[in-house]
C-alpha cells in the first residue's frame, strides 16, 4: 500500500468514525438557527439577504472569498426543511361585542311615580332639597351604574340639593359629542337670567375658562369638537351676583352610557369680602345621557356652610336659581348643536 493510499483510507475511517463518537445536539434546529443570526448580526445591511450580501471593504470577514454567504453556505432545505414545518392552525377567534342600547327613564327611575316622570319632562323638572341628616330623593337603579351621591358626600357637605330634567330631542336625537360640545361653551353661562321680582335677574355676571389654577388669566372657549375625549379637566371662573369670584375644577369624564361634569372650588369662596366656604367644600356634579325619551340632565349639589351663616341667609331659592341658569344653558346648547348641523 503506497503512503497516498494509507492516508485515503486514514481520512475515510475518520470521516465514519467521527459521527460514531460526536455528542448529540441538545436542539439541532435551535442551534442552527442560533448560528444563523449570530452571522446575520455580523453584517451591517438591515436585512440579510443569502447569496448576495456585501461586506464592506475594512471590515471584510472572508477576503479570499467573493460570495461567503453563497448557497454552498446555507442550504435551503436545512433553513426550511419543509414547507409547513413553521404553520400551525389557531382556533377561530371570536370577540363578542356588547349590544349598546339606549336606555329610557324608567329603566333608570324605576320607582317614579308618574307624576314625576311628567314634571321631569317639563322645564322646571324635578328639585329636592335636604340637609346632611336627610337622605336624597332623586336615586337612580344601582344596576344603572350612576352614583354621583358618593361624589358629592365625599365632601362632607351640610345642605344638598337634587335636580333632574329630561330634555326632548329636537329634530334629531343628541349623541355623546352634542353633551360635550355644549358643556364647552362656559361663555355663553353668564347670558342665562331667572326671574325675580317680576325681573330678568343675571344670577352670573362674568363666566370664562382660565390658564389654570395658578394662571387665572381668561381664555377663549375652544370651537366645537370633532372627537370626544376619555377625560378633560378645565378651571373656570365665575363672578357670582352675591358671592363675588368662584374659582371651579371642572372634571369631565366619559362612560359607556354617558358623561359626568364634576365641579369643585378650588379656592375659597367670601360672601361681601367675608370668606364662607373654604377650598374644596362644594361640589356641584352633573350627569348627562341620551335616553330613548330626550337627554337626561341628573344634578346633584352639596356644599358645607357654618350653622351661623346658614341661618341667616335663604339658600333654597339662591341655589335653585343656578341650577335653573345651569339646565338652561345645556338645553340650549343641545339645541344649538342640532340646528349649527341642519345647516
Amino acid at each position: 500500500m503506497t503512503g497516498k493510499t494509507a492516508s485515503l483510507v486514514l481520512f475515510s475511517l475518520f470521516i465514519l468514525v467521527s459521527p460514531i463518537f460526536a455528542e448529540p445536539l441538545p436542539d439541532e434546529d435551535f442551534f442552527f438557527f442560533e448560528e444563523f443570526f449570530i452571522y446575520d448580526e455580523l453584517f451591517t445591511g438591515d436585512e440579510l439577504l443569502l447569496g448576495e450580501e456585501s461586506v464592506p471593504e475594512e471590515e471584510e470577514l472572508f477576503p479570499d472569498e467573493e460570495d461567503t454567504l453563497s448557497d454552498e453556505f446555507f442550504d435551503d432545505d436545512d433553513i426550511f426543511p419543509d414547507d409547513g414545518a413553521f404553520a400551525f392552525e389557531a382556533p377561530t377567534l371570536i370577540l363578542e361585542v356588547p349590544v349598546f342600547e339606549t336606555r329610557s327613564i324608567n329603566q333608570l327611575f324605576p320607582n317614579f311615580s308618574r307624576v314625576q316622570k311628567v314634571r321631569a319632562m317639563s322645564e322646571t323638572g324635578l328639585r329636592y332639597y335636604f340637609q346632611s341628616d336627610g337622605s336624597p330623593s332623586l336615586i337612580p337603579d344601582p344596576a344603572s351604574g350612576i352614583d354621583i351621591l358618593s361624589i358629592v358626600m365625599g365632601k362632607n357637605p351640610s345642605h344638598i340639593i337634587e335636580a333632574l330634567a329630561v330634555v326632548p330631542y329636537s329634530g334629531r336625537e343628541y349623541d355623546m359629542l352634542d353633551i360635550y360640545n355644549a358643556l364647552g361653551r362656559i361663555e355663553n353661562i353668564k347670558d342665562y337670567t331667572v326671574p325675580l321680582n317680576g325681573k330678568d335677574f343675571s344670577v352670573f355676571l362674568e363666566t370664562t375658562r382660565i390658564q389654570n389654577a395658578r394662571n387665572r388669566r381668561s381664555i377663549p372657549d375652544p370651537p366645537p369638537s370633532n372627537n370626544l375625549p376619555f377625560s378633560e379637566t378645565m378651571y373656570l371662573s365665575f363672578k357670582d351676583a352675591y358671592m363675588g369670584n368662584l374659582y371651579i375644577r371642572g372634571d369631565v369624564s366619559v362612560s359607556i352610557y354617558g358623561i359626568t361634569y364634576s365641579m369643585t372650588n378650588f379656592a375659597d369662596v367670601r360672601y361681601f369680602l367675608l370668606p364662607v366656604m373654604k377650598a374644596e367644600r362644594f361640589s356641584a356634579v352633573i350627569y348627562l345621557e341620551p335616553l330613548v325619551e330626550g337627554i337626561l340632565i341628573y344634578c346633584m349639589s352639596g356644599f358645607y356652610l357654618p350653622g351661623f351663616i346658614a341661618e341667616r341667609v335663604n339658600l333654597t331659592p339662591n341655589i335653585n336659581r343656578r341650577i335653573t341658569v345651569f339646565i338652561n344653558w345645556i338645553t340650549d346648547g343641545l339645541k344649538r348643536s342640532a340646528v349649527l348641523e341642519r345647516e
